[in-house]
């Protein structure tokens, strides 16, 4: 895929070099909403040569420059998803693009279905690591220099990042939980034969993103932090079946809680 029309494209809109990109996933999308975001420059993904219409429910599928609690910050409504259909490359391309950018450090956010038994539906989670069983790798292909070829994965998720979330966390009078979050394709939800196989590999969250995009993201050299809006009990904790819309609800009814603590960590991020 061949990015450069898109990055000249965003280079020219861009206001600014933001010092951090969010990535606003399923039903966590209200930080678009806010009035710092309503009053700021606002590229709709369509307007990006190679990027096609949104097409799941709950991302609106927008790139926000706005200035957030002191910051020069990047939002991002929405994401492709590779269940869509969509080729890696276009999953990943938005951080490719902010990497060229000049972007340092990015959040990525998620709606997840709980494994952990002890955790639940609207708490926050934050990445410590996560598990990719999406059956293959974006960086597979031919190096995109100037990132290496074998990038370690040892602190994919930011050690420092993860201890500021935690301190914009009990500054919002808030409490997180963290853990491993796993990666499958979808677009089916899984079985409880599956989440039962989850626990027992270390997950405490399941979702259908955000890999993909924290491995570009690491090669492309930028920090990176996740978090993960626990929307959901995994199949076969509760004696129900799993629906989207579930998802989105409780992605909404946590999103004040989000919201909170996300402009407490941008107040007080620290590079």
């Amino acid at each position: 895929m061949d990015l450069q029309p898109a990055l000249e494209i965003l280079r020219a809109r861009a206001p600014f070099v933001p010092e951090l990109a969010i990535v606003l996933g399923s039903g966590l999308g209200q930080l678009a909403h806010c009035p710092e975001a309503m009053a700021s420059v606002s590229l709709p993904f369509t307007e990006l040569p190679g990027f096609p219409n949104q097409t799941v429910l709950g991302h609106s599928g927008r790139i926000i420059f706005c200035e957030l609690e002191g910051r020069k910050v990047l939002l991002q409504a929405g994401r492709f998803h590779y269940y869509e259909g969509h080729p890696m490359a276009l999953v990943t391309a938005s951080m490719r693009l902010y990497g060229r950018l000049g972007v340092p450090m990015v959040v990525h956010t998620n709606a997840a279905g709980a494994v952990n038994a002890g955790f639940a539906v609207g708490e926050l989670m934050v990445l410590s690591d996560h598990i990719n069983l999406q059956g293959t790798n974006p960086l597979i292909g031919p190096n995109v220099e100037p990132g290496l070829r074998f990038i370690d994965m040892t602190e994919a998720y930011d050690r420092d990042l993860r201890r500021q979330l935690f301190a914009a966390a009990a500054a919002s009078g808030q409490s997180l939980r963290e853990g491993v979050y796993l990666a499958v394709t979808g677009p089916s939800f899984e079985s409880p034969a599956e989440i039962r196989a989850f626990r027992t590999l270390g997950a405490d969250a399941v979702g259908m993103s955000t890999v993909p995009e924290v491995l570009v993201a690491r090669h492309e050299g930028m920090k990176v932090a996740g978090i993960s809006c626990l929307c959901n009990l995994a199949a076969g904790i509760l004696p129900q079946a799993l629906t989207h819309q579930e998802v989105l609800a409780a992605g909404a009814e946590a999103g004040q809680r989000f919201e909170a603590l996300v402009r407490t960590f941008v107040r007080a991020l620290k590079s």
